[in-house]
């Protein structure tokens, strides 16, 4: 059995970033528990050199909504990345999930195959659909959200396995 372009994207996506608001959710409900200003946990980052919390989570999101775009040959989205509160990176989830379901298993017909250019770098480069996706796009994806999880557990919030896969 093969699995097709969408299915490896557009649901993926969208489970990874309804279980990306439920970490926020409980993140930002452990700060107010504990009398933490939000702010320490949105602008906390694991090394000086990584992006903070705010900046995972548009990265993330970018990669959910620009993946799915290429390989359907649209227009990628833009946002303005001015997220400053949990509220505003819950609106931006929605947003990105909002868009994921405009797509359909035939917006992706033929999209292994294609090329996709892109900037990376400051250079031009391409790759197949399938190259893209599975080598550039998910593992992007995955690795910011894994460091906005890591940067939140790393501050106290009680999250666990489950939550950072949708179980809970």
């Amino acid at each position: 059995m093969t699995i097709s372009m969408y299915e490896a994207s557009v649901p993926v996506f969208s489970a990874r970033l309804k279980a990306l608001s439920n970490v926020l959710a409980t993140a930002e409900q452990n700060a107010l528990e504990r009398k933490i200003d939000p702010q320490v946990f949105l602008t906390f980052r694991l090394a000086p050199d990584m992006y903070a919390l705010t900046r995972q989570v548009q990265i993330a999101t970018d990669h959910a909504k620009g993946a799915p775009s290429r390989l359907a040959r649209r227009e990628v989205p833009k946002y303005e990345d001015n997220e400053a509160s949990f509220a505003d990176l819950q609106a931006r989830i929605a947003k990105t999930t909002t868009h994921l379901e405009t797509f359909s298993t035939a917006d992706f017909d033929g999209s292994d195959d294609r090329m996709i250019e892109l900037k990376l770098g400051g250079r031009e480069t391409t790759l197949s659909g399938m190259q893209y996706l599975l080598h550039l796009a998910m593992p992007n994806f995955y690795f910011h959200i894994t460091t906005a999880y890591d940067i939140l557990r790393h501050n106290g919030v009680p999250l666990g396995k489950a939550t950072f896969i949708g179980a809970r």
